[in-house]
C-alpha cells in the first residue's frame, strides 16, 4: 500500500472522508444549507465555523481511539484544517457578495405581492424594502379598503382590490403571495386561499401577532387530525440536546476560570457577615415547575415567602460586600451549578421571585410564556438594559417583551451574541441594587 511518510494514502482519505461527513452532518443540523436570503452573513460565518469544529472533533476523536494520531504531523494537520476553514469562509463570503450583487441588479429575485395592508403587512414590507440582499421584490399590495384608510407610505404600491390581486396571481405576475388579512376575517381568508389554489404561486399566511401571541407555532397532529401548536418550546428533540450540550460546555468552561474567585467570594462573605455563604431561592422553572436557585448571600435577610420585596437603592438589608456582588452580578455565579444539574440554562429569560410571578402574571399579557424554557443566568432582556429593579409595570412589560422575543427567535447564534454582550454590558446596570 502506497504511503506518504508514515501515513498511508488510505488513512489520509479516511480522515478527509470523516471531516467531510462530519461537516455535512453538522451543517445540516445547524441548518447551514438554508437559502440565506435573510442576508445574515454573521450567522453564516458562525455556523460554518461551528460545523467545522464538530468535524474537527470527530476526526480527532477517531485518531485518538484508533491510535493513528501518533502517525500524523501536528503542524501539517493544523495547517490543513486551518486552510480548510479559511477556504470555506472565503467561498461563503465570495458567494454571498456575488448573490448580493446580482440581486441588486434585479437577478435571482422573487416577485412578491401582499394582500391586506395590515400592521403585519407593513412590517413585512419594511423588511423586504430594507434588505435588498434577500432577493425579494415587492411589486404590489392589494386591499379592499379606500386608500385614505391605509398607510400613506405604501400608496404607490397599492394596485387595487383583493380580487385584482388574485387575478394578477393567476396570470403568473408573482412568485410569492403573502396574505396579511386579519385572521378574524375567516370567510375572506378562506375565499382568498381557495382562489389562489388556482395558481402556482407560493402562498404564505402572515399571522396577526396583534391578535395572537404566537410562540414557535408549528404544525402538529393527533392521529389524523391536523393541529397548530400556538405556544411551544423551541428547544425540543435535537434542539433540546444541542442546548443542553451548550449549557454544559459553557458552565464547565466558566467554572474552570472562576472556581478560585468563587472561593475568595465565599471566604469574604463568611468573614464579613453572619449566616451561610449561599442560599436557595424558590423560582419557577421549565413549564412553571418550582426549582431552587443558588446565590451568594448579599443581604441580611432571606426572603422566600409569599411576599418578596425587591431590592432598591440604598437598601439597608444589603451588606457592604453584598452591594458589590449584586452590582457586578457576582452573586449569581453559583447558578452555574444549577446549570450543570439541569434545572437552569445559561441564556434565556431570567427567573423572578415566585411572589412576583403570581403578581405580574395577572398584570402583564403572556407573562407565563417565558416559562416555556428553563430560567437562566443572563438573557436578551438583560443585555438590552432591562436588568435590575422593576418598580413600574412598564419596566416589567419591556422585560417580558424581550424574553418572549428571545424564545421566538432562539438560535445558537443568538445565544452566542448574548454571552458575548454579557461580558461587555450585561453584568452591570443603572437599576441594579
Amino acid at each position: 500500500m502506497e504511503s506518504y511518510g508514515s501515513v498511508t494514502y488510505s488513512e489520509h482519505f479516511l480522515i478527509s472522508f470523516l471531516a467531510t461527513v462530519g461537516f455535512a452532518l453538522a451543517g445540516e443540523s445547524f441548518n447551514l444549507y438554508r437559502p440565506w436570503r435573510a442576508g445574515f452573513f454573521k450567522q453564516l460565518v458562525f455556523y460554518t465555523i461551528l460545523s467545522w469544529a464538530v468535524a474537527l472533533i470527530l476526526v480527532l476523536g477517531s485518531l485518538f481511539f484508533t491510535k493513528l494520531s501518533v502517525s500524523f504531523s501536528r503542524v501539517t494537520f493544523g495547517l490543513l484544517f486551518s486552510l480548510a476553514i479559511l477556504s470555506l469562509l472565503g467561498w461563503s463570503l465570495c458567494f454571498a457578495l456575488f448573490l448580493f450583487h446580482i440581486r441588486s441588479k434585479g437577478f435571482n429575485t422573487r416577485n412578491v405581492a401582499i394582500i391586506g395592508l395590515t400592521k403585519g403587512a407593513v412590517r413585512l414590507a419594511e423588511q423586504i424594502q430594507g434588505r435588498p440582499e434577500t432577493g425579494f421584490r415587492l411589486l404590489a399590495i392589494y386591499d379592499d379598503r379606500a386608500p385614505e384608510r391605509l398607510d400613506p407610505q405604501y400608496h404607490s404600491l397599492l394596485q387595487g382590490a383583493v380580487a385584482e390581486g388574485v387575478t394578477q396571481a393567476k396570470q403568473k405576475k408573482f412568485n410569492i403571495v403573502h396574505i396579511a388579512m386579519p385572521l378574524t376575517d375567516e370567510a375572506s381568508v378562506k375565499e382568498i386561499l381557495y382562489q389562489l389554489g388556482d395558481t402556482t404561486d407560493n402562498v404564505q399566511l402572515i399571522p396577526d401577532f396583534f391578535t395572537y401571541c404566537l410562540m414557535n407555532a408549528t404544525m402538529a397532529h393527533v392521529g389524523q387530525v391536523q393541529t397548530i401548536s400556538i405556544y411551544n418550546n423551541p428547544m425540543k428533540g435535537g434542539s433540546a440536546a444541542l442546548k443542553r450540550v451548550e449549557d454544559i460546555i459553557l458552565a464547565m468552561g466558566i467554572l474552570t476560570f472562576i472556581a478560585l474567585p468563587m472561593l475568595v467570594i465565599a471566604l469574604g462573605i463568611k468573614l464579613t457577615s453572619k449566616g451561610p455563604v449561599m442560599f436557595k431561592q424558590h423560582r419557577y422553572g421549565l413549564d412553571g415547575n418550582e426549582i431552587k436557585k443558588l446565590k451568594f448571600c448579599s443581604m441580611t435577610v432571606d426572603e422566600n415567602g409569599a411576599t418578596v420585596t425587591q431590592a432598591i437603592k440604598n437598601d439597608a438589608r444589603i451588606t457592604p460586600l453584598g452591594a458589590f456582588l449584586r452590582i457586578t452580578s457576582l452573586d449569581e455565579l453559583p447558578q452555574l451549578l444549577n446549570v450543570l444539574v439541569g434545572s437552569m440554562s445559561v441564556v434565556g429569560p431570567r427567573p423572578h421571585a415566585v411572589s412576583n410571578n403570581e403578581e405580574y402574571r395577572k398584570r402583564v399579557d403572556y407573562y407565563m410564556l417565558r416559562h416555556k424554557v428553563k430560567p437562566v443566568i443572563t438573557g436578551w432582556a438583560q443585555i438590552n438594559g432591562w436588568r435590575g429593579e422593576t418598580d413600574t409595570i412598564e419596566k416589567m412589560q419591556m422585560r417580558i417583551k424581550f424574553d418572549l422575543e428571545y424564545i421566538r427567535h432562539w438560535s445558537l447564534w443568538m445565544d452566542f451574541k448574548i454571552v458575548l454582550f454579557t461580558f461587555t454590558k450585561g453584568f452591570v446596570g443603572k437599576n441594579v441594587y
